[in-house]
Order: C-alpha cells, then structure tokens, then sequence
C-alpha cells in the first residue's frame, strides 16, 4: 500500500505544479496585463458575408441573356455606431435628410428580426456614384458597413417568362432554409431563376475581420482560419435560340396568344413566347420595381404576367383531328381508306353539326387535307362506341389511356413552374356533369371532342409536342429548357434524355402525315406553304367559349416532312380562323429557322401589323 502512494505523488506534484503556473500565467493576463483589455476596446469583430456571383445564363449559340450587376447596400450595427459622428456629412454624403437617417437607424428593437448587436440594412440599392463618394469618407463613420450585392441585368428584351426574375426572400423561405438565406438575400421568382436557384444561386463565403473603435480594417481574425471563399453559382445553357426567340416575338405583337416551338430529336424547346409580353428590366431590383409590378399584376385584360405557352388550357381545335385519327387506326375502328359521305354537315336525329364545303373524304388522308368534321363525328363515335352504344365508359377510358401517353392530361415536367396539366375529361367527370340525368351519358353528347373542343383542353406546350410526336413517328422527349450547365457536377434531368413511346405503330404515321403535308400543299393549311421547306401542319379553329370576339387560331406543324428539324405549335387568341392568322405565322417561324431569313416580306409586315389587343 505505501509502495502504491509512493509512485503517486510525483503525479500529484506534477498537476500542482502545472496548476500553479496556469493561474499565474491568468492572473498576470487578467489582474496585471491590460494590453488583451485594450485590444479588445480598440477593436470589433465583424463577420462579413461575401455574397458569390449568381451563375450566367446562354442561350443554345453561347449568347448571353442574362450577366450580373453590382448593386451596393449599407447595413448597420447598432451598437457600434458612433452617436456622435457628423450625421450632417453623413446625410449629405447619401442624399438622406435627418429625419429618414433617425428613421432608418433606430428600429423596433422589440421586433425578432432586429437586434441591436447584429447587422441590419440601413439604406440598400444604393446608387454606384453616390456609393463611391460615400466610401471615401467610411472611416468617419463607425458601425456602417457597405455590402456588395449582384442582381440581374438583361441585355435583350426577349424571354421573360423563360429566365423569370429575382425578389427579396421573406420569412418563411429564411425559416425553411437550413441558414442558406437570410434577410436581404435575392432569391428566383420565377422561370429558369426559379427552378434551377440551387444550382445558379452558388455559396456564400465569409471573412471576419477585426476592425479599430472606427471602423477601420485592423486584421484577419485568426489569421483567416474560419474564413471561407464564396463559390460562384453555376452558369446555364439553354435551349433556346435567342434569333428564334426574338422574331417568334416581333410576330406576335399586339396579339395574345403563344407559340412553342422544339427541336423533335431531342425535346429541346427552341423558342417558347407569351404575348403580351413585357421588358425584362422592368423588375430589376435596382428600379422602382414595385410600381412596375404591380402595373404588371392590375392588368387583367392582357395579363402579361401570365405564361400562356404553359399555364393558359386552350381547346386545341382541329389539331386534335390526326391525334384521334392514330388511335382509331391503332385500334383498328377505321383503316386508311375508310369513306364517310359529308353533306356539308353531320347529322344527329334532328340535329346537324356543321362542316365547310370541300371534297369528299373517300379515305382518311382526305379528310385530314380538308378537315372534314362529318368525318371526324363519326370517327369519335365508333371510338367511344367500341363496345357498344349504351357502354361509353369503356370507349372513353380506352382513348384516354392513349391521351395520356401522347402527354395530355397531364404535366409534361418541363423545367418550369406553373406548367398547367391541361384536361381530358373521364367517364367519372361526364357521370357528375349529368348527375341530373342519373350520370348518363352517351358518345352524342361528346362528339364535339373529336374535333378537338368541347370539354378537352390542352396547353401550347402541349400541342406543340403533339407535333414533336407526329414528327418522329410515334416518340417523344420531354420538352426541357436546359442545355448544359457549366458545373460538370451537374446533369440534365435523365428525364429528358429518355425516349418517351405514345403506343401508336409507326405505319399508321404514314398516312396521317401525307395527310398533313397535303393540308399545307392544298388544303386548309395552304397559307403556310413555303417552297422547298416540305412543311407539314394542320390547322385548327377553336370556338371562343367566352363570346368576347373572335374564335382562336390554331396551328401545329413539323418541317421538313422526312428528318425534320423544327415542330412547333401557334395559338392566338380572337384571331379567327387557325388558317388565316396562326398558320403564316408558324411559317413564317420555320423559314426563319431552317432558312435563317425570311423572303416573304410583304406577308411578314402584314402579320406584324395585325392589332388584336385594341379591338373594341
């Protein structure tokens, strides 16, 4: 036992004496050294975010649509402010006068976001000129701290609906963010700034300093062992070809309305308008943004805001004729030279439905030159009839299924927000519109989808890749906005590179597409021929169901006819027939594409200076 505690106490000598010498050495620092104590009165600690460069956006040809711009914000630490500083200069300095200065600094201290040891924005967007003169007199004024920021600048007017725009974030996005944001930080809006904020946004860096009673930068804290760089976000490029995008947009002025057009072999959206429009730069977040905004918003007749190429259901009209006619030969209810006899009307019990004066539709590729709509009642009735008139329910499901692998009725998954899904109505939706009939219904009552109105409603997006689908014989890619990114961490979304199948056989296409190709060459699509370009399209009227003017014009078409380059759809509200306004626009598009210019001038000028927006 005693030879135990003998080993032990040069241990315990040990800490005693390594204790000793620890409060010595703390006493001489606390009691006796008061240079730690002057230090710390002479100097503040500032953790200084450093904000990343938001990542670049392209279009397909590396010109850029969107760069950054430097925009400066002041903030404040309370505490550290100097009461007694020259506030006269200071003012003078930032074009403030005293009582927006008192107003700005003191602040609800009661209030959660504020506090008065923590930094918060005095005075932001400042203007450059005015920043510059203020930051030669900053050591004056302790407790200030300039902050650089880059919003987003726009070099073209085109594409707003596409790239979106930049707002300050609120509550809720800061409390949800894990400390990625915090109060004062741009967040996208909107578009592609939206979707793809993680990946354009980068990462925050941060430096602390330690700075002197007045604010000047005295060092690195700890010699910048906690500072991190900012990583600049990822650069975009798009699908988009910004000529397209541009021409696409000077058709539709003063029209409402939209057009998609993409490239069929890979999904990729070459041009996609909204019209009206409006200018980028409006909502730059260094104009007076909030009155642009809301002058956007208060529109409700034109509703520039919207995007009607995604968010706006339009019946597709007579576009949905070669859709149904796929079906019904997959389905073996027609063949390719099925005849129905067309008295310039179809005809119901008493009832007759209209159709215009044309050659009789011996077979189908007839009826799609001329379209025929006795061809197409009758076509929809046998579909809907397939296992009888009295069992419409299983008819109905039957072309549904294929609707929904053509990508009607549902979000395609473009790279935006706010894609509308369309509608096809159910066997479920026609039992409770006819609830007071005992949920009866029959094909009669729903012929009119078969020439595409009725209850069936579509988005331009999705017309649009109907086309894609004709192009390539029974296939699609989903229709995406993304190109490449610069990171080469990222990828495209494999949903976009997988070939999507519509179930159709690829022979029935043959007879659909001369079809459209004769509806260009001499039939109802005759204003969108173009020599050599071998366009095939259909055209399409959709009945205006809010009798507020003209019915829509409506247009789809693909070009060349074999290995085509270009499919795109036209849709303009109030604008008539779909041959009259939307089929030489949509050409006028494809030459511009495949050809790089366009020869026919005069109907160019006649296009742009149809106004459908002041009508009366």
């Amino acid at each position: 036992m005693k030879q135990f505690h003998s080993r032990q106490v040069p241990i315990i000598i040990s800490f005693i004496l390594g204790s000793l010498v620890l409060v010595v050495k703390l006493a001489e620092i606390q009691l006796f050294d008061d240079s730690y104590k002057k230090l710390a009165q002479k100097t503040i600690l500032d953790k200084q975010i450093i904000y990343p460069a938001r990542g670049l956006i392209y279009d397909r040809n590396g010109k850029i649509l969107t760069y950054n711009k430097a925009i400066y914000d002041l903030e404040a630490i309370y505490r550290n402010v100097n009461k007694e500083m020259d506030t006269s200069l200071f003012c003078k300095l930032l074009d403030l006068d005293h009582q927006s200065f008192e107003k700005r600094l003191n602040k609800n201290w009661s209030d959660r976001r504020y506090h008065k040891s923590l930094p918060f924005t005095f005075l932001s967007k400042v203007d450059q000129s005015v920043y510059g003169r203020f930051q030669e007199h900053l050591f004056r004024f302790p407790g200030f701290y300039p902050i650089v920021r880059n919003i987003r600048a726009y070099p073209h007017q085109s594409a707003p609906h596409i790239l979106g725009y930049l707002g300050e974030v609120d509550n809720n996005v800061i409390k949800n963010s894990n400390n990625v944001y915090s109060a004062g930080d741009y967040i996208g809006m909107s578009g592609l700034e939206r979707y793809y904020e993680d990946k354009l946004k980068g990462r925050k860096g941060v430096k602390f300093l330690l700075r002197d009673n007045v604010g000047r930068e005295v060092s690195s804290f700890s010699e910048g062992r906690l500072d991190s760089i900012a990583v600049e976000g990822t650069d975009l490029t798009t699908t988009i070809d910004l000529d397209l995008q541009a021409y696409c947009e000077s058709l539709m002025i003063n029209k409402r309305g939209s057009i998609v057009a993409i490239e069929p072999s890979t999904g990729e959206i070459l041009a996609m308008v909204s019209a009206p429009s409006y200018d980028p730069n409006d909502l730059n977040l260094d104009q007076d943004r909030g009155r642009a905004f809301a002058a956007l918003t208060e529109d409700n007749v034109q509703k520039p805001l919207l995007d009607r190429s995604i968010s706006a259901r339009y019946p597709p009209g007579s576009i949905f004729k070669p859709i149904l006619s796929l079906i019904a030969l997959q389905e073996g209810i027609i063949q390719p030279n099925t005849y129905v006899n067309c008295k310039s009307f179809y005809q119901y019990k008493s009832f007759k439905y209209g159709c215009h004066i044309h050659p009789q539709p011996f077979n189908l590729q007839i009826a799609l030159t001329h379209s025929c709509n006795s061809y197409f009642f009758s076509m929809v009735r046998e579909v809907i009839e397939k296992d009888g008139f009295n069992n419409p329910s299983s008819g109905l499901n039957m072309l549904n299924s294929y609707l929904y692998k053509f990508g009607l009725g549902n979000k395609l998954g473009v790279d935006l927000m706010h894609e509308s899904e369309g509608f096809v109505p159910t066997p479920e939706y026609y039992k409770y519109l006819y609830r007071t009939e005992g949920g009866r219904w029959y094909s009669t009552y729903i012929m009119s989808i078969g020439i595409g109105q009725g209850e069936l409603e579509l988005t331009t997006l999705q017309m649009a890749n109907l086309a894609v689908i004709l192009a390539n014989r029974g296939y699609y890619y989903t229709p995406h906005l993304i190109k490449s990114f610069s990171n080469p961490d990222f990828t495209l979304d494999e949903k976009y590179t997988k070939k999507m199948s519509v179930g159709i056989d690829k022979k029935h296409f043959n007879v659909v597409v001369n079809g459209l190709y004769n509806a260009i060459n001499r039939g109802t699509g005759y204003r969108a021929y173009v020599r050599g370009l071998d366009i095939c399209g259909k055209t399409g009227t959709s009945q205006n169901a809010q009798s507020d003017g003209k019915d829509h014009s409506v247009f789809y078409a693909f070009a060349p006819k074999d290995n085509p380059k270009i499919a795109l759809a036209v849709y303009v509200e109030n604008a008539g027939y779909g041959g009259d306004i939307a089929a030489p626009i949509a050409s006028l598009v494809i030459e511009n594409y495949l050809n790089g210019k366009t020869s026919r001038k005069e109907q160019e000028n006649y296009i742009k200076s149809i106004n459908l927006i002041d009508l009366p």
